[in-house]
């Protein structure tokens, strides 16, 4: 009988040694990012998607020549006081945009907002459709107009998007909007800029919502998988999209009624507790 109980102490002190030994030294799978790239692999990846004019984006639009009185038609950045501005705003107004499209910021900077039907109301040209254009496409077509109409012999024309933005949402170091301030944005440096995913998201499951013209459409990108990823249609971001990196199981089951997360070294706690207390009774009854 003595014999079986040392038995039982044995096998539980092992079992629980066993437990902490797969718990501490186990390498899971799903955290290493970009798996299955190797030098010899070559990833096809998705079409290059840039940036596009959506109404209610912010434009700064700047337009340069050589005659410093046509620039001021178009350009507050010229214009420091704010006399200066509120005649700029005045010349604008009178060369054809309305005072609800067209800003002069506290910077100088002339802005021009993008209303419900994606147009602007720009100087001497009148109103323009401008949705889905790149800025190379909106700087190239306001430049063919201003010279093809013969208004600027030798413009230089350049557009900024003012608030583009992306949104970074769950198991991300650092969640919330992001401004977007270049024609080409991934995944992976949407990923960079939030921290990157902690351990606690799923990094095989990270879904970004899009709004299309038929609805809000979701893709699915396992980031563990290179070629999944960069392959995805929504590897190239735009406009508005949401990232969500979702919590993995292991967050799930621990998370309480009311939200909280309960700390994971509780239960390596308790196996703890549990393996000290199989040791002690298999001392107690070696003796």
């Amino acid at each position: 009988m003595k014999q079986n109980t040392k038995r039982t102490a044995g096998g539980a002190v092992a079992l629980c040694g066993m437990m902490l030994l797969a718990s501490s030294c186990s390498t899971p799978k799903n955290v290493t990012m970009f798996q299955g790239a190797t030098p010899e692999t070559i990833i096809q990846m998705s079409e290059t998607k840039q940036l596009t004019v959506e109404p209610g984006n912010k434009l700064a639009i700047v337009v340069k020549c050589k005659n410093p009185e046509v620039s001021a038609l178009f350009n507050g950045s010229i214009y420091t006081s704010p006399l200066e501005k509120t005649s700029l705003l005045g010349l604008a107004q009178s060369a054809g945009a309305k005072q609800n499209t067209v800003q002069v910021t506290n910077s100088g900077m002339t802005t021009y907002t993008v209303d419900k039907k994606g147009d602007i109301d720009f100087p001497m040209l009148g109103k323009i459709h401008v949705e889905g254009m790149t800025r190379q496409e909106l700087a190239g077509y306001i430049k063919g107009e201003l010279v093809g109409r013969d208004m600027v012999k030798d413009a230089v024309v350049t557009v900024e998007f003012i608030n583009a933005g992306i949104n970074m949402l769950g198991e991300v170091s650092r969640p919330g909007r992001y401004e977007v301030n270049q024609d080409e944005l991934t995944l992976t440096e949407a990923l960079a800029m939030a921290g990157d995913i902690r351990l606690s998201g799923m990094r095989t499951n990270v879904k970004v919502f899009r709004q299309e013209a038929d609805g809000m459409h979701t893709y699915v990108i396992d980031t563990t998988d290179a070629k999944n990823m960069m392959s995805s249609p929504a590897y190239y971001l735009q406009q508005n999209d949401v990232v969500y990196v979702e919590p993995t199981d292991l967050v799930k089951r621990t998370t309480t009624a009311n939200g909280n997360v309960q700390n994971v070294s509780f239960w390596l706690s308790i196996a703890s507790v549990l393996a000290t207390l199989a040791t002690t009774v298999g001392i107690y009854v070696n003796k």
